[in-house]
């Protein structure tokens, strides 16, 4: 099977990475700069082991390059995605696309897609991009993947990849899932991005840690339901498991570029509006991360 992977940003770059140990991969990029790099220098993965996986893999800057019979794995970020559904659309109806963005906004955009088979992924490992073809691999955590349409078999076929670096977990209910990410995503990702501080610092200071916990007494007030899957204990491990880690969202916001925060902040955001609930230390959260963002 082919396997294409449009986006390469870190966690495309990781993904391609492991799939082309057991794939023919190919990579869509955006950038003259980074099809050379990948081009010349292949794709290159440093393990947490402090080992380095380098692999040559087709690289390409047209959509229109696609294989068919082609698994099509979409790891762009979302405000990319608006301009990237029209091209989709005109894929082979049979054509099986994955997608592995943060957020929830995403969710009901995708399955407007004529495909008859789609997916949803959500990424719980670490991913750094160090240049245009150098990932690294900052935690070891699943794949998750969640069939919303279609076939579950043609997906099921990335176990193959699976090992203990990149353990893969196929759940249920796919809206559940993105929303329990986003909700995870909302604990670390706008209070490492205003404070500029790696994820452990969260639970070291206890100020920061008494922000975490007021998010999380309103997440739980907004969604009580969400009370049976994580407890703030679990949040605080997560802080710890993944303490040296930088991220995506302060990644973004060193680099200069967009955030995802009106996808996963935004979002969760509205959806609690919909219950009437208020969320006023994540509400000032969101817009200090808009107000950095203007700054860049």
């Amino acid at each position: 099977m082919n396997i294409v992977v449009i986006g390469a940003g870190s966690v495309g770059m990781l993904m391609a990475s492991f799939l082309a140990e057991r794939y023919d991969v190919t990579v869509v990029v955006r950038r003259e700069e980074q099809y050379q790099g990948i081009h010349t220098n292949g794709l290159c993965r440093k393990n947490i082991d402090g080992s380095t996986s380098q692999r040559k893999i087709s690289v390409t800057t047209e959509l229109k390059a696609i294989p068919s019979h082609s698994l099509v794995i979409v790891s762009v970020k979302y405000a990319q995605l608006q301009s990237l559904y029209t091209e989709l659309a005109k894929l082979s109806y049979e054509t099986p696309i994955l997608f592995v963005q943060n957020g929830i906004a995403h969710f009901e955009e995708a399955l407007a897609l004529p495909q008859q088979h789609i997916a949803f992924g959500s990424c719980q490992f670490g991913a750094q991009k160090e240049n245009d073809w150098t990932v690294i691999h900052r935690g070891i955590g699943p794949l998750k993947l969640a069939v919303e349409r279609g076939s579950q078999e043609i997906f099921q076929s990335l176990k193959k990849v699976e090992s203990n670096l990149l353990p893969l977990e196929f759940v249920e209910d796919a809206e559940s899932m993105l929303f329990e990410k986003a909700l995870l995503n909302c604990f670390i990702n706008p209070l490492t991005a205003v404070l500029k501080v790696k994820n452990g610092e969260l639970v070291t200071n206890r100020h920061t840690l008494t922000l975490l916990e007021n998010i999380y007494e309103e997440l739980m007030e907004a969604f009580p339901e969400e009370k049976e899957r994580f407890t703030f204990e679990q949040v605080v491990r997560l802080c710890e498991k993944t303490a040296a880690n930088t991220s995506s969202m302060l990644q973004d916001i060193q680099a200069g570029r967009k955030t995802e925060v009106e996808s996963i902040v935004g979002a969760v955001i509205r959806k609690a509006k919909t219950k009437g609930k208020d969320l006023p230390t994540l509400k000032t959260l969101y817009q200090l991360v808009l107000a950095i963002e203007g700054e860049s």
